[in-house]
């Protein structure tokens, strides 16, 4: 089985297509606005494009624009499921009976609506819950139950929008845990500002920025390897951009910069980048020797995490403890140096 999507809504400045593998997962990552909420939309059937085509297991869920005979399938007969991030969970309905809705709803008996629905709820570990109303559940509980509902419906696609994000940082875990084995095999979207979900969720990755695909490819490789700012910076990463040179690159600014072993042979004057983790980015007022590469920038943020401070400048980074900003004077606007060794910036080609 595959999906296939192709769409295009010009107010929104939205123009995205990829094909989709038979049990493939796919982590969709992207600033605020930049069009992941759309693209769910369009597939779920919340939202008509203005041109384009998505079929899925060699049906047509839509087609528009010049050249195409328009086509529409309503949103309760594509075979697509789609879990937001909130459980939204019938309140008058019992457990058992929000998860057998969707089998229900197709013609099902309900005696089979309600087999499969233990079945799923079994699946999700919350086989003791079929009894309880929504208003008796946790969060963690609610969700895991709309995640069975979700699943009952044996969707052909299913799609997750955010799943954590109303979680507490406790329950969120076990939630991921049931997630990554209820969707192995499973053809699945997941939109995610969590590199976790990724990581763990996810066979591949796109990534949306103002409306277009900026990264597509395995996870690993896009987040370990990310070219696209926003990427980097949910990865933890700096990405410094040039042109190869015989000990490192020469970024757009001049600044000549000297880094490890490529993981690949690049040849000289090649487009490439340096990724360097802000953990091994020292900041400081001082001038360094020439052992190191240094940057000198203007602090634009102090961003506290937990008991570190992210120092942010212009496309660099560094971890911080809270005595070294102190003892730095450290401000916004304040101009400093960040530095880093050779072997702590990985080099890669920017085209892939």
């Amino acid at each position: 089985m595959t999906f296939i999507f192709d769409a295009a809504v010009t107010k929104r400045q939205f123009d995205v297509s990829f094909t989709l593998s038979d049990g493939e997962t796919l982590a969709v990552l992207g600033p605020n606005g930049a069009g992941k909420s759309t693209l769910l939309n369009l597939i779920s059937g919340l939202l008509s494009p203005d041109s384009g085509h998505a079929e899925l297991d060699g049906e047509t869920l839509f087609a528009a624009g010049p050249g195409r005979q328009r086509a529409w399938k309503p949103p309760h007969t594509r075979g697509v499921s789609l879990l937001a991030q909130e459980a939204l969970l019938f309140p008058h309905l019992t457990v058992l009976d929000n998860v057998a809705f969707g089998p229900t709803s197709t013609g099902v008996t309900k005696k089979s609506a309600r087999a499969a629905a233990r079945t799923w709820l079994a699946e999700v570990d919350a086989g003791e819950l079929e009894g309880r109303k929504p208003a008796q559940l946790s969060g963690g509980q609610a969700q895991r139950i709309a995640v069975a509902r979700a699943l009952a419906a044996d969707p052909k696609l299913l799609l997750l929008d955010e799943p954590m994000a109303a979680l507490d940082i406790a329950v969120a875990p076990a939630l991921r845990r049931t997630l990554r084995r209820v969707l192995e095999h499973r053809t699945a979207i997941i939109v995610t500002h969590d590199i976790l979900d990724a990581y763990t969720l996810a066979d591949r990755v796109i990534v949306i920025d103002h409306g277009h695909i900026v990264e597509d490819g395995p996870t690993r490789s896009i987040l370990e390897q990310p070219r696209d700012p926003f990427t980097a910076d949910i990865a933890g990463l700096n990405v410094l951009s040039g042109i190869r040179t015989a000990t490192g690159l020469r970024t757009t600014d001049g600044t000549e910069l000297d880094t490890a072993r490529p993981l690949v042979s690049i040849t000289s004057a090649t487009e490439c980048t340096a990724a360097v983790r802000p953990a091994n980015v020292r900041v400081s007022t001082r001038r360094p020797d020439a052992s190191v590469n240094a940057l000198f920038k203007a602090v634009t943020d102090l961003e506290p995490r937990g008991d570190l401070i992210r120092v942010r400048a212009d496309g660099i980074a560094a971890d911080a403890t809270p005595a070294d900003v102190a003892d730095l004077d450290l401000g916004i606007g304040t101009s400093a140096w960040f530095t880093f060794s050779a072997d702590d910036a990985v080099i890669y080609p920017t085209k892939r």
